[in-house]
């Protein structure tokens, strides 16, 4: 506790970043440099909490926030996770100041949502399955290279009880993204993580909280999608930022993906290793139809038309 103490400031408000369902989270300097995201709450000393986070700090994998380790004095318990630079993709694309619209043109909000993919993925491939039970836009972070990490894999199993507790409107956010059967009946598996993906990949390909794009006429985002499609103005949620810099068919492919994701049965949604295998492909095929040309302004090329297009 004195090393925390010592890397937070005692704690100060200066080194607060941010209020999550875990409880109040602080950046800190731990004494051999290392930059961390501290979580702390109130709550008993418990073998239960040291045996999970042991358990959660093993799973390493390229796109999943590391846990380095716990805490757990006075009273007090304390999460300490790897420190990512850029923040949450919710941040860049609708929060306050979105400093780095450069960086989230069309082929990086697939290769966000590919990273973010993989992370699920890999948390579903493990034995038990690890189901994240609260994945989000906010809790996909980016780090200085933009690399996305899936955060808070597990947090739900350290709330116990207090699954839903939480100030009515971080439940109300949250909201959108939960799949009908767990709305319902609080019914979590892999294809319930499948269809916040889903929500996910609404929100980056719209640039908007789902929640503001489904009205209370359109609670059902699958019938809402398809509405769009078949009226044809399926264009007019498309985020505007993203200007020409992708393909019709890229978007449209994105699109019919993110319809089989959010399928109010969950037997019909995708595993998430079939969502990885699409965005991966989507990607590499919009990666081999675009190319940049002067001040970043995207032309699209198809085919042989690529060599004509240098000439």
């Amino acid at each position: 506790m004195n090393e925390l103490s010592l890397a937070t400031k005692n704690f100060s408000d200066k080194s607060l970043i941010g209020q999550g369902k875990f409880g109040e989270v602080y950046k800190g300097l731990l004494h051999d440099g290392m930059l961390v995201a501290i979580k702390k709450r109130p709550g008993n000393p418990s073998q239960d909490f040291l045996d999970e986070v042991r358990y959660l700090s093993s799973i390493q994998h390229r796109n999943l926030v590391t846990l380095l380790g716990c805490c757990q004095e006075n009273d007090v318990q304390i999460l300490v996770y790897e420190y990512i630079p850029n923040g949450s993709v919710s941040f860049h694309l609708y929060g306050a100041g979105q400093v780095s619209q450069e960086k989230l043109e069309f082929k990086h909000r697939l290769s966000i949502a590919l990273g973010a993919a993989k992370g699920l993925a890999h948390l579903h491939s493990l034995t038990p399955r690890l189901i994240h039970k609260d994945f989000k836009t906010a809790n996909v972070l980016v780090d200085e290279n933009f690399i996305a990490k899936v955060a808070d894999a597990g947090l739900r199993n350290f709330l116990g009880r207090f699954d839903f507790a939480g100030s009515s409107s971080q439940v109300a956010g949250d909201e959108t993204f939960l799949a009908p059967e767990v709305s319902e009946f609080r019914r979590f598996s892999d294809k319930s993580d499948v269809y916040s993906f889903g929500i996910f990949l609404l929100e980056l390909a719209s640039g908007q909280e789902a929640r503001a794009l489904l009205s209370s006429d359109h609670q059902n985002p699958i019938e809402w999608v398809q509405n769009l499609e078949d009226s044809g103005s399926i264009s007019s949620i498309i985020d505007k930022r993203l200007g020409n810099s992708y393909t019709r068919e890229g978007m449209d492919e994105l699109i019919e993906l993110i319809v089989h994701c959010v399928n109010p049965s969950s037997e019909r949604r995708p595993a998430m290793t079939y969502v990885v295998t699409e965005l991966d492909r989507i990607l590499e095929k919009e990666m081999s139809l675009t190319t940049i040309m002067g001040e970043g302004t995207p032309v699209v090329t198809l085919g042989s038309k690529l060599f004509m297009a240098s000439k």
